[in-house]
């Protein structure tokens, strides 16, 4: 017998350096938690951009957030803030850099992020995840993340990679998501969603109404050639499939429930509108907001699996939030 849940609303200095280095302090403001560096521009470097000087000094950092750091106002020539890149530097002056680190390097770190968890053992704890939350650091969301959470919770999420998260939810995406506690536990999660044995279940909200009640929807998945931040069906992807059931719809929409056979990125978002039928809400691939919804319209209502450790059968079910809750009795009591 399962046990089934039901959750309601709810560095070390670079040693490449083509400038002298100098120990004397300059008249700089420097911050208590960044990296004092100062170096004397060399002949070699005798005209050339302030930038080049500065990855000179500190070359294990990219370009682009050494020139964030001189535009920022953390650079000084002769004790002076230059905030141009471009800036020509001549033999014998000082250059001062204080080099915060980029945000990436801060982003596995501790951050009493809100987690609602609606279930938790040693091995293994459950999620609902709210819309708006990003599960993993990533370009434009390196802090407040479900892993920085995760980190703050509990001591040994810090040995795991990605802190046992083993599957991800869209950040607009709301509800359930499982994560590892310990190694083992994370290894055998991981196996068993490769092996399809965690049942994943999802309400989604769409565009159109779908010819058929059921659909398998099966199609290979790969990145948008066109766009980084879409995927899209082509044959040159991996396999994808999803089985959608029509539960209710208007002339103008369809409320579905999604079942998960692979785990793609985007797989419901990608695989719905190819068919011509986006997610209300859901902009990256084509739908309009609509009954109230300004996110895309998708929920991870229910999570089933095999527990890693002693083979208990779990179920896991979480309501939609409200703003979904709303659009969806829209459809429903209309059909």
């Amino acid at each position: 017998m399962s046990t089934d849940y039901r959750v309601g609303h709810s560095a070390e200095p670079g040693a490449q350096r083509d400038l002298a280095a100098d120990t004397e302090s300059a008249d700089t403001p420097w911050s208590d938690e960044a990296e004092k560096r100062e170096a004397i521009v060399a002949d070699a470097l005798h005209g050339s951009r302030l930038d080049k000087a500065v990855v000179a000094m500190a070359g294990e950092f990219s370009r682009n957030h050494l020139q964030g750091l001189i535009e920022s106002g953390h650079v000084w020539v002769d004790g002076r803030s230059v905030t141009t890149s471009s800036r020509k530097v001549m033999a014998g002056q000082r250059v001062a850099v204080e080099l915060i680190p980029t945000a990436q390097s801060q982003a596995f770190r501790p951050e009493p992020v809100p987690l609602d968890i609606v279930f938790e053992d040693a091995q293994l704890l459950v999620l609902n995840k709210p819309a708006g939350l990003v599960v993993h650091p990533a370009a434009g969301n390196w802090s407040g993340t479900v892993l920085n959470g995760l980190l703050a919770h509990h001591n040994s999420a810090a040995l795991l990679p990605r802190a046992g998260i083993v599957h991800r939810l869209d950040k607009d995406t709301s509800g359930l998501m499982v994560v590892g506690k310990t190694l083992q536990a994370m290894t055998a999660l991981v196996r068993a969603i490769a092996a399809r044995e965690v049942h994943r279940e999802y309400l989604a909200i769409a565009h159109g109404v779908l010819e058929k009640k059921k659909l398998r929807i099966e199609a290979p998945i790969a990145r948008d050639p066109q766009s980084r931040i879409r995927m899209a069906v082509l044959a040159s992807g991996k396999s994808a499939t999803t089985d959608v059931e029509r539960l209710g719809h208007t002339d103008e929409f369809s409320a579905l429930r999604c079942t998960l056979h692979t785990g793609r990125t985007h797989q419901i978002r990608v695989h719905l509108a190819s068919r011509g039928h986006p997610l209300v809400a859901d902009a990256i691939y084509g739908g309009a907001a609509a009954l109230g919804m300004q996110r895309q319209a998708l929920h991870a209502t229910r999570l089933a699996l095999t527990h890693p450790a002693d083979g208990t059968a779990l179920e896991f079910r979480a309501v939609p939030p409200a703003d979904f809750d709303a659009a969806w009795n829209q459809i429903v009591a209309c059909s």
